[in-house]
């Protein structure tokens, strides 16, 4: 299996720790990026290659960072603690939030990312327990727009077929 196909639940908490970094790193560095693009064509606009390549350093190292951190607190406290429960995710999101801290200099962006980070991975640790998704997938591919399959927006129903308007004698 390749490394980069791996996902965080493919493994035990606390076991195979550089397979759910790199799991979680995977969605950091997506979302680094995205962000990082937006930044540089709308708010930062760096002149030349090394201004922008750094915008998205700035931008996508803290987030792989703030991915590590929660990753590696979660495996950490799972082993030391011996329970795989929702304190060690809150641990991680705290984690987490501190490095966000760091990235803004200002600790209490930290405590409060740390705090939204902690309940975010405790929702989502109990989704995992109790067997609901925490972002479900759509279930059916469609096309037209949005619901087409499951509301008609007609003003009248089709008519049924054979169906004529003269009467036949």
């Amino acid at each position: 299996m390749s490394i980069l196909r791996s996902k965080y639940y493919d493994h035990p908490e606390g076991e195979d720790a550089f397979g759910k970094t790199v799991a979680t790193n995977k969605y950091a560095v997506a979302a680094g990026l995205a962000w990082s693009t937006v930044d540089v064509l709308t708010l930062a606009k760096p002149k030349g290659y090394l201004p922008t390549l750094g915008r998205f350093a700035y931008n996508t190292g803290p987030l792989m960072g703030m991915a590590t951190a929660f990753t590696l607190t979660t495996l950490a406290a799972t082993n030391a603690r011996g329970k795989d429960d929702k304190i060690n995710y809150l641990l991680g999101g705290f984690a987490a939030g501190g490095v966000f801290g760091a990235w803004k200099h200002n600790h209490v962006a930290g405590l409060c990312a740390g705090l939204f980070l902690g309940i975010a991975g405790v929702i989502k640790k109990m989704s995992i327990e109790q067997g609901w998704e925490f972002f479900p997938d759509t279930p059916t591919k469609q096309y037209g727009g949005l619901n087409i399959a499951q509301n008609d927006w007609t003003i009248m129903a089709d008519r049924p077929k054979g169906w004529t308007s003269e009467k036949q004698s």
